[in-house]
């Protein structure tokens, strides 16, 4: 094949089950016996289930950097910083060109935000005010010298 597999398994999966669909849908292949919409299926899962990782990766790493702007102060700020750059290398390493064409970081951030103020809620534990819109791209995110702490800071309110 052309390597598409490789470079970007979430527009692979959606193009090979465009392709089985179109086979399926012929009386020749239906003869085989296949579970064509199981096959389908499952082929089409592949690349959402990366597509879905990534966007995890990258909730995580806004979530700990949304921790580092509302508790500047706070003991774990080393740790909030170190495992931020994990779930952004992470997602860095793991993204295709399709996913970053659907990635709704304001979206994303969103929930990160709203958990890191759940969790202030839960904890009783006042925080100093984060934005309510992201401010930060998905280039800077995946940027090969992004810098948590500096993203950090971009999030503080005020």
């Amino acid at each position: 094949m052309d390597g598409l597999y490789e470079r970007d398994i979430l527009a692979w999966s959606e193009d090979q089950a465009a392709r089985l669909g179109r086979l399926a849908a012929s009386e020749r292949a239906n003869e085989a016996g296949i579970d064509w919409a199981n096959v389908i299926e499952e082929v089409e899962s592949v690349g959402r289930s990366e597509f879905q990782a990534v966007e995890s990766l990258l909730v995580e790493a806004l979530r700990h950097m949304a921790k580092l702007a509302a508790w500047p102060e706070a003991p774990a700020t080393a740790h909030w910083t170190t495992e931020a750059l994990a779930f952004l290398l992470g997602a860095r390493r793991r993204i295709s060109p399709s996913m970053r064409r659907r990635l709704d970081v304001p979206g994303l951030y969103a929930d990160a935000a709203r958990l890191v103020r759940r969790q202030a809620v839960a904890e009783g534990r006042a925080m100093a005010p984060i934005v309510d819109a992201c401010p930060l791209t998905l280039d800077e995110l995946l940027a090969a010298d992004a810098d948590p702490a500096v993203l950090a800071g971009r999030l503080r309110a005020g």
